[in-house]
């Protein structure tokens, strides 16, 4: 069951990058950062879509490692406070934001229970990369 379970979770990061892949828009930057922010970001997803606690850590910044001071406590604040991003059946990259110092990038998830909620990631970038700083998530708000 285990082994089940871990091969449609990589089949659902596999669909989850080409979808991502196929929605990338128009470009901000023209020397490759708007991709490695998504890379950041899909790399993270991936992580959480397999449980990998380490993986899923080395990609937030030196201050939310600071507040959450290990894997496993960040992990487990993730499942438990943003099920939508732990366990995203779709993913859409909306707008990016360069800043002085950070990026913030929305981004559209569909949550385990078919939700859809957008999301506000607030990255900078450290001496090996892009990193996430915070991630504000919200219920996406449809209209009419």
């Amino acid at each position: 069951m285990l082994l089940l379970n871990t091969l449609c979770r990589q089949a659902l990061v596999r669909t989850l990058v080409a979808v991502c892949l196929f929605s990338a828009g128009s470009s901000v930057w023209a020397d490759g950062r708007e991709q490695a922010v998504r890379d950041t970001i899909l790399s993270q997803i991936e992580a959480f879509a397999i449980d990998d606690a380490e993986a899923a850590w080395s990609y937030a910044s030196d201050a939310i490692q600071a507040q959450f001071g290990s894997p496993d406590v960040f992990i487990s604040m993730v499942r438990q406070r943003y099920p939508a991003i732990y366990r995203a059946t779709e993913i859409e990259f909306r707008e990016l934001v360069p800043h002085d110092g950070f990026v913030v990038q929305t981004v559209r998830f569909k949550g385990p229970q078919g939700g859809l909620w957008d999301s506000v990631y607030t990255l900078t970038e450290q001496e090996d990369g892009w990193h996430i700083g915070g991630v504000a998530l919200k219920q996406a708000n449809l209209g009419i």
